[in-house]
């Protein structure tokens, strides 16, 4: 039984991930027990005995298609048939907190637990620019936008305060680092961490899957799953993608001392999944 180069690319990252927690537990001395509030982001699909975390801004859509062509018994089979806004629907999918207790533990123990991770800075600046600069999110703009330009513009205007339309990537950084946004609320799903979303280091996943090798890690992962290879993982549009350069073009605008809060904010997830420190940025 020759362990294939995917299979060593796993166990590589779940050995790296389980360092990288032995390292931050060591750390920090407040042990936490999981709640059922921790478990909100972990679908369940009970047919396969499959647990995924899912991250907003890491083809989270496309894969909650997939989570319900596996738990949908049939009534899907291909996930680009499913409407993005159908996939969303809370109710399609279960999540781990409606069960009970013992229930909860049974599958934490028993099913394989997956969860996919993507660059912090190009998942945040995803998250930005899919949030606040796109005109049909209103909803967004009026519930954080407004917020943001009341709290951290100088002098808006009446227009700007009462639509949130234009908030900027450097204004939603100030935000993001305010200690006050995270007194009042917490962060949204969207630009929250991956380690507060998935708790990493107090659930053991077996599969960490990668944004920059999705389709792979998304075939090894359904290979697992399903032997008879019914299910393709959608391609999603890369023309939109955010990356590296876009993200380094619009970090340049951000004043180092900003960079050094942000980046402590997202520390854990560069840390705990092996992201480097991005050469754009100035921590010194």
């Amino acid at each position: 039984f020759v362990r294939s180069d995917a299979q060593q690319i796993h166990e590589r990252r779940r050995a790296m991930l389980n360092k990288n927690c032995a390292a931050h537990n060591k750390l920090s001395h407040k042990r936490r027990i999981l709640n059922a509030g921790d478990l909100r982001h972990l679908i369940v699909d009970d047919q396969h005995g499959l647990l995924y975390c899912y991250v907003p801004k890491v083809a989270c859509t496309n894969w909650k298609r997939v989570m319900m062509v596996l738990t949908g018994s049939g009534k899907y089979t291909d996930p680009l048939t499913i409407p993005a806004s159908e996939a969303h629907v809370a109710s399609n999918l279960r999540t781990l907190d409606s069960y009970g207790t013992a229930e909860i533990n049974y599958r934490l123990r028993n099913y394989l637990k997956f969860i996919f991770v993507r660059e912090p800075f190009e998942r945040l600046l995803s998250a930005y620019r899919n949030k606040f600069t796109r005109r049909y999110n209103t909803a967004f703009h009026k519930r954080y936008g407004t917020k943001i330009i009341r709290e951290h513009r100088h002098n808006p205007s009446p227009e700007a305060l009462r639509h949130g339309a234009d908030v900027t990537f450097q204004e939603f950084v100030w935000y993001l680092v305010d200690p006050k946004t995270r007194r009042e609320e917490p962060f949204n799903e969207h630009w929250e961490t991956v380690y507060s979303l998935c708790h990493p280091c107090l659930i053991r996943y077996d599969v960490v899957g990668h944004y920059e090798t999705l389709l792979q890690d998304a075939r090894y992962l359904l290979d697992l799953v399903e032997s008879d290879h019914r299910i393709t993982f959608p391609s999603s549009n890369v023309s939109s993608r955010t990356t590296d350069d876009l993200t380094a073009t619009f970090f340049k605008k951000i004043s180092p001392f900003y960079q050094r809060k942000l980046y402590k904010l997202y520390k854990l997830d560069f840390t705990l999944f092996n992201y480097s420190v991005p050469s754009y940025l100035s921590l010194h």
